[in-house]
């Protein structure tokens, strides 16, 4: 896969988490696609899971996504990889994607922000995280008279927008693990001069049916949008599609990435 001479003939996937999430949500994937014999990379963007990094003072998205772009950057010569974004995690994808193009074979969107560089989106469809004001905490890490610098989903709404076809114990496992997003990192993630060569890696789209937080509309309008070289729906996921679906999931990455092998 790959590139020429020198190629890993092991597909490897990298993992990219949303909004106040972390690498630990990928668990049940990275575990199965270890066990398939494929190579996985999950990664804590600046702020986010282990990182030491309080996320109220992560300024912009260069920061934020320092940590993917530095697994990317220390990759082998012509060593690609597979790259998988979730919600707004997909403006990381397409970040990297202009940056690193020659190191990612195929980008997959998972109920992500799939936006094509150089476009101007509206914001109600590139911003995952659209909804009522009382669903969210805001964190004034320099001061109440300042903007926020960190957002949460509040506990009790968090089961019904990220979570409603999730086993408990995931649910559990995630109340324990998340934490602020920094607000300051989205304002202008994503947003990219156009970049044909980026565009020629093949893109996938994955949508999940049941997800209360980011709509089958505004999923609908990214793809119509962007179109992808392939479209996968998830019928029985929840916004947390490694969660809820796992095997299907596992099931429909395989399945994209054999067409790269043809």
């Amino acid at each position: 896969m790959g590139g020429d001479g020198g190629a890993d003939p092991v597909i490897h996937f990298v993992f990219v988490h949303g909004a106040s999430h972390g690498a630990w949500c990928w668990y049940k994937l990275t575990t199965l696609l270890d066990a398939a014999g494929f190579k996985s990379s999950s990664v804590d963007l600046t702020g986010a899971g282990i990182s030491l990094t309080d996320s109220n003072t992560v300024m912009d998205s260069d920061q934020y996504n320092r940590p993917l772009f530095t697994l990317l950057s220390d990759l082998p010569p012509h060593h690609k990889v597979i790259l998988v974004g979730h919600s707004i995690g997909g403006g990381s994808v397409t970040e990297a994607l202009c940056k690193f193009t020659d190191k990612i074979s195929m980008a997959i969107y998972l109920a992500s922000a799939m936006v094509q560089p150089g476009s101007i989106p509206s914001p109600n469809l590139s911003n995952i995280h659209v909804g009522e004001e009382e669903i969210w905490d805001y964190i004034y890490g320099e001061g109440a008279d300042k903007p926020p610098t960190g957002i949460l989903m509040k506990q009790e709404f968090r089961r019904h927008y990220y979570y409603s076809q999730s086993p408990l114990e995931d649910v559990t496992l995630s109340s324990k693990l998340l934490r602020p997003a920094p607000v300051r990192a989205f304002q202008d993630l994503g947003k990219l001069p156009p970049n044909p060569e980026a565009e020629k890696v093949p893109r996938v789209y994955i949508k999940t049916a049941k997800d209360n937080l980011f709509d089958s509309v505004r999923q609908d309008l990214l793809v119509e949008n962007w179109p992808p070289s392939q479209l996968y729906v998830l019928e029985e996921s929840d916004h947390s599609a490694f969660f809820s679906v796992p095997t299907t999931l596992f099931a429909y990455l395989l399945r994209a990435v054999s067409f790269l092998q043809r």
